[in-house]
């Protein structure tokens, strides 16, 4: 093996590290359409993979970021085992007023990809 070849896996491994470092462990609940008007984009339609930001989160200047979300876990009792084993890709587009400091609001479609939506609630990793 080259000593580029070395090179470019020993880049890959870090940058894998380091987009798991990165993840922010959270909750996430959902909710439905219309998703327009958004706080973001007012009634530009931004598609239906958006994501509601806690306001601590939005204070950060989030509207337009896109975040990979993945289910790791139930928060309840209801659904054992609501993870679906896939990942999601969200944008940033509007704030919940009402979600707690560790929490976002997915759009249904974009939690049902990750979850059982009947769970309502669930444990996630996101990164931008």
């Amino acid at each position: 093996m080259g000593s580029m070849t070395r090179a470019f896996i020993l880049i890959a491994i870090i940058a894998c590290l380091v987009a798991v470092a990165n993840a922010t462990d959270g909750q996430a609940t959902f909710y439905t359409p219309p998703y327009v008007p958004s706080a973001c984009f007012g009634y530009q339609d931004r598609g239906n993979m958006v994501l509601a930001a806690n306001p601590a989160l939005f204070a950060t200047n989030v509207c337009g970021n896109k975040y990979r979300v993945t289910c790791t876990g139930r928060t309840n009792n209801g659904i054992l085992q609501p993870c679906t084993g896939k990942s999601v890709v969200v944008t940033a587009v509007d704030k919940c007023p009402g979600c707690a400091s560790d929490q976002v609001d997915l759009s249904k479609e974009a939690f049902t990809v990750i979850a059982n939506p009947d769970a309502g609630r669930i444990k996630i990793t996101y990164t931008r």
